[in-house]
């Protein structure tokens, strides 16, 4: 499991959007397995997306609605007692590990019991880790990972001690790389790649997406290495779309714009429009899955654990949340994966039942036919009151199933919220505090894809 961070629909060069993307290993793997067009996570934030990826189910049955939820320690209890991912694997006689950012708990030593994986190094930054396994494969005591390294380089070199020590067993890892996230901080070696003209923040992410394309690239040559490529289902997501902040400016240090690009969906992270929460998305198994697809018919997050535990031989468990999507990509099974799909982060509150699009932000409410408007430029609601009211109905009776239960209030706040000013700007068009655009906005459609070499091959 690859899971990037903060990472925009359009960069993947896969993705066929913008030309300035240079992802060849990952392309490689979408040749050889699936694209899913209309992927989506369970929340346009780390915290909750990732809750939803380990545990299979809507993170918010369990209370982990946003990032804010890490300060209950109820909470976090309630996730960690869960029977997730990891912890099902294990039972199934799989070794189990993880590098990268956690975003579940404290990302120290503390957090390796609890979130199920025998192996873990927990990396974010240039702030200290922490780890069980040291990188000759050897465990170790809880403890602070001490030594220097690019942190993305070292998820991956993390992953592939970890095959070389369980090669002879089944197993599953977790690769967590904290890219493109803010703070942007790629070595030279991978900033070097991106020559010419364009916002400094855009080419700090494109080479840290390039690292990570690098680690995946190490990551197959490992894998063909002791043959098990066949053997090996691979997916790669991100955990939400990228934080534009609106003016996506160029600053030089910081929070805010990470430089990654959401095109051509609309919004950004923390909402729930497709900018927020369509993400790269895609799965490859040499021999199992099908090469050269392209998959439309819409797909989640929660999948991953459905699926995963469907490989392993585990029965089928109706609390989880997510399908198995291996028999739609082989064509043993017809339809669709999912009737509906749902979201609710904070105030806002989201379903997409076929190719129509509900959301709604306290009092507002808005309805998208997807099929002619991925974009959301245009409110349906007026045209088609009932869809939108049947749409509504159930989004509501699914959340009666939450921790707490209900959408939010309908009642208009006493003052705007957060959503409200990034509402106006993606969904209403106002945008009267608008500042000078920078160079991004002249940032090429892909044409054909810049050459590189193709390292995992």
């Amino acid at each position: 499991m690859i899971y990037t961070d903060d990472h925009g629909y359009s960069d993947l060069g896969c993705q066929g959007v913008f030309h300035d993307v240079v992802t060849p290993n990952i392309d490689a793997l979408v040749t050889g397995g699936v694209r899913m067009t209309d992927g989506y996570c369970t929340a346009p934030q780390c915290g909750p997306s990732r809750a939803g990826l380990i545990s299979g189910v809507y993170q918010n049955r369990f209370g982990m609605e946003a990032n804010g939820a890490y300060s209950e320690g109820d909470v976090l209890d309630r996730f960690r007692t869960l029977h997730n991912l990891p912890k099902r694997l294990k039972q199934a006689g799989y070794a189990t590990g993880m590098a990268g950012k956690s975003h579940l708990g404290s990302n120290d030593s503390g957090d390796i019991a609890g979130l199920g994986f025998d192996s873990v190094l927990i990396k974010r930054s240039k702030t200290p880790g922490h780890w069980n396994m040291d990188f000759h494969g050897n465990t170790v005591s809880p403890q602070v990972r001490k030594g220097g390294g690019y942190h993305l380089e070292l998820v991956t070199d993390f992953a592939c001690t970890f095959i070389d020590r369980f090669k002879e067993k089944p197993f599953f890892f977790y690769a967590a790389y904290r890219a493109p996230h803010v703070p942007l901080d790629p070595p030279a070696k991978y900033l070097k790649r991106f020559p010419g003209k364009m916002p400094e923040r855009r080419r700090k992410a494109l080479a840290m997406l390039s690292a990570v394309d690098d680690g995946v690239g190490k990551i197959l040559r490992q894998l063909r290495q002791h043959e098990l490529e066949e053997d090996t289902l691979i997916f790669v997501i991100s955990d939400n779309g990228a934080p534009l902040k609106l003016h996506k400016l160029d600053a030089p240090t910081g929070p805010g714009w990470d430089g990654s690009l959401n095109d051509p969906l609309n919004g950004e992270k923390g909402m729930l429009t497709e900018g927020g929460i369509r993400v790269p998305f895609a799965m490859y198994w040499k021999g199992t899955i099908p090469k050269g697809q392209v998959y439309s018919h819409p797909v989640i997050t929660l999948d991953v654990a459905a699926t995963a535990i469907a490989v392993a031989g585990l029965p089928h468990d109706p609390q989880l949340d997510g399908v198995n999507v291996i028999p739609f990509l082989n064509g043993s099974q017809k339809g669709m994966p999912h009737e509906s799909l749902y979201w609710r982060w904070n105030d806002q509150s989201a379903m997409r039942r076929g190719n129509w699009k509900y959301i709604r932000l306290n009092e507002r409410e808005y309805l998208f036919d997807l099929s002619r408007d991925i974009g959301e430029s245009k409110n349906l609601v007026a045209a088609h009151p009932t869809v939108a009211k049947e749409l509504l109905a159930e989004l509501e009776q699914w959340s009666t199933e939450l921790l707490p239960p209900g959408i939010v209030d309908r009642a208009k706040p006493a003052k705007p919220t957060a959503g409200d000013k990034y509402f106006d700007w993606y969904l209403e068009g106002i945008r009267e505090d608008a500042k000078p655009a920078t160079d991004v906005a002249k940032t090429p459609r892909r044409k054909k894809p810049r050459a590189r070499k193709n390292v995992a091959q």
